[in-house]
């Protein structure tokens, strides 16, 4: 853990939502709650994405009840009626959307147009099915070199990631760029170098929690 803490203080900062002080080295992340308090701080929240997301519940740090999300999930997909209800019947205050590790690698000529086209559209829909929910978009994890070798597509996260931030600021919501919490951290990845270790989760919602409404 000490590596970790080494590693987040070296990437620089965290982006946050507007109006909010970014992280600082010294503010770094670091997993100092216990399971059951993120547990309580998160109970009104629902996480939607893909797998990177799915990893919350799958390592036990939230409720399953506060993580909608499942492998190969995009942003299209997310429009499903079935996830649509589910995410209205649960009725969160806010909605954390983390999508877009499987878009990029979506075959079709300009994935991120098509994939920010279908995100766009799955905002509207929360809005208009959660019109007092807060929803904070947040960025595509970056991968492993040795990743991004062996699927050379993860070099367009970053031009993805700036895509989401202009949607963000389009359709007024948050945004939170997670980029520096673990750029250069290879200690919390899984071992495909794209996935994370359970410790990584309550770095993650330690960066988070003061922007919970």
């Amino acid at each position: 853990m000490g590596l970790i803490a080494l590693s987040l203080s070296a990437c620089g900062t965290v982006k946050q939502e507007s109006g909010q002080t970014p992280l600082t080295a010294s503010q770094s992340p670091l997993p100092t709650s216990s399971t059951s308090s993120y547990k309580t701080q998160f109970k009104s929240v629902v996480f939607l994405g893909d797998s990177i997301t799915e990893g919350l519940s799958f390592h036990d740090v939230l409720d399953k009840a506060n993580v909608l999300a499942g492998a190969g999930k995009t942003a299209e997909f997310s429009l499903m009626a079935e996830d649509i209800d589910d995410l209205t019947g649960r009725n969160p205050k806010q909605v954390f959307l983390q999508l877009g590790s499987d878009d990029i690698l979506w075959p079709t000529e300009n994935p991120k147009e098509y994939s920010l086209k279908h995100y766009k559209t799955l905002i509207t829909k929360i809005k208009e099915k959660l019109p007092n929910a807060k929803i904070t978009i947040l960025t595509v994890t970056p991968v492993t070199e040795a990743a991004e070798k062996q699927e050379p597509r993860y070099k367009n996260i970053a031009d993805y990631n700036q895509g989401l931030k202009e949607l963000a600021a389009s359709e007024k919501t948050g945004f939170v760029d997670l980029t520096s919490l673990i750029q250069y951290s290879p200690e919390v990845y899984d071992s495909d170098g794209i996935h994370f270790k359970s410790g990584y989760y309550t770095i993650f919602l330690d960066a988070l929690k003061d922007y919970v409404k």
